[in-house]
């Protein structure tokens, strides 16, 4: 088996906070009209997410499962919840973020990719990922 890489992507930046405040309004539209896809790379047990294949976990791939995210209400929740406070990347594909980050109530930080127009997929974020703490510091930051 062909070991993981421990590269991440250096083009992952949180947007600025003043650049944040100034789209706020924009964001809580968006969180209004997101969806979330999902990937069956990420899923050891399909729930109730409806991907093909069912669930296809592949070796070095980060589960939801073991965040505790197994259903499609949890995730876009949480989606919802990272856009609401503008935990968003600095690259965007239109209106959308490419990237929303956010972390579930049990401290795991989270990262959704964009899709297409108004899909994003997610993932636990690995310990060794260099964003993380970022990820948290700005979560802590942003909820009060």
């Amino acid at each position: 088996m062909k070991p993981r890489s421990t590269r991440f992507n250096p083009k992952r930046r949180l947007l600025a906070i003043d650049l944040v405040e100034a789209r706020l309004a924009s964001l809580r539209q968006l969180g209004e009209q997101v969806r979330y896809g999902g990937n069956p790379e990420h899923k050891r047990s399909p729930g109730d997410f409806g991907l093909v294949p069912p669930a296809a976990p592949r070796a070095g791939k980060s589960l939801c499962d073991d965040a505790g995210i197994v259903d499609r209400r949890t995730a876009l929740d949480l989606l919802r919840a990272g856009l609401l406070l503008g935990l968003v990347s600095d690259r965007f594909e239109g209106d959308w973020p490419y990237n929303v980050w956010m972390v579930t109530d049990e401290g795991v930080p989270l990262e959704a990719q964009w899709e297409g127009p108004g899909v994003y997929h997610g993932y636990p974020m690995p310990d060794a990922d260099p964003l993380r703490e970022v990820v948290m510091a700005r979560w802590t930051e942003r909820r009060g």
